[in-house]
């Protein structure tokens, strides 16, 4: 027999095997007994996060495509905790939710903030929830940049700039703004600022004159979205959860999955972090225009 002539190699043979099924069968245990799995059967509610800077919508929307196309995923949850960002991204998102809204209902539930862009994502749901104490609203666009004329005079530097057309440098950190050029980007900001109070009026349901009259900048509680129907509840995550699982049809206890993430990278955690991602924004000597509650940076 095999085991007799080779003893030794027959053990390792053995123990390895051993090892194996400990070690499957460990990791089928650590599957199913994970509430919030890919791999739990049935009916699920998809949970997207949106945090920090709102700087890119690709994983977003790739997220978005996937839960819309699971059959498994009868509603979604958008978690969002996020002072805002850029305005094409934010827009971005908010399409991609309204493509999925129209075949999947989709809650946004509001953590600590969910002002500005947040906001701006979160009226494409069929609904939203936010704690009484969430920071949101702040309807409006900021624009600005940082001037560094003085400091090249007193360190000696002179810039020079070609440039094609009159307004070509507009926003130039080296020199002082001109009247004409602000009242261009005043101009851009309102065309922009009406974009984000269309899609409100478009996502909620609600009347234009009343957006309007909100959408000056101003921040609001939860409690307070609420009162002026920003907001349609309050509650926490778990509340967000149970109210899309029931628009989604789901009966019983409802099991979520979370979009997947790309691998851990420390590297790529440090440079895509919200606070440096702020500091950039409010230091970065470009002009930009944003959806972004940021009290630190002012036109």
């Amino acid at each position: 027999m095999f085991s007799r002539r080779h003893p030794y190699l027959f053990f390792i043979l053995t123990f390895s095997s051993v090892v194996a099924t400990v070690m499957i069968v460990m990791t089928l245990l650590f599957v199913t007994g994970t509430r919030d799995s890919e791999f739990e059967f049935g009916e699920k509610v998809g949970i997207l996060e949106i945090n920090g800077i709102i700087a890119d919508a690709k994983n977003a929307i790739h997220n978005l495509k996937r839960f819309r196309e699971d059959s498994s995923v009868k509603a979604i949850v958008i978690r969002i905790n996020s002072p805002g960002g850029a305005v094409g991204p934010s827009q971005e998102i908010f399409r991609e939710i309204r493509k999925t809204s129209s075949s999947k209902k989709v809650v946004a539930s509001m953590g600590s903030i969910a002002a500005s862009g947040g906001y701006y994502i979160a009226a494409g749901a069929d609904g939203i929830i936010a704690n009484p104490g969430t920071i949101t609203g702040s309807i409006g666009v900021i624009m600005g940049f940082t001037n560094y004329q003085e400091l090249l005079r007193k360190i000696g530097l002179v810039p020079v700039v070609v440039k094609s057309g009159k307004y070509k440098d507009i926003g130039s950190p080296v020199r002082k703004m001109k009247p004409e050029e602000k009242k261009i980007l005043q101009n851009f900001s309102r065309k922009i600022h009406r974009q984000f109070i269309k899609d409100i009026v478009d996502g909620r349901k609600m009347d234009q004159a009343k957006v309007e009259a909100l959408a000056d900048g101003r921040i609001f509680t939860g409690e307070e979205s609420k009162e002026l129907g920003l907001v349609d509840r309050l509650g926490n995550f778990e509340d967000a959860i149970e109210w899309a699982g029931r628009m989604g049809g789901i009966k019983g206890k409802i099991s979520t999955v979370y979009a997947r993430e790309k691998k851990f990278s420390l590297l790529k955690y440090i440079a895509d972090s919200s606070a440096k991602a702020l500091l950039n924004r409010i230091a970065d000597s470009s002009l930009s225009a944003d959806y972004l509650y940021s009290p630190e940076k002012d036109l």
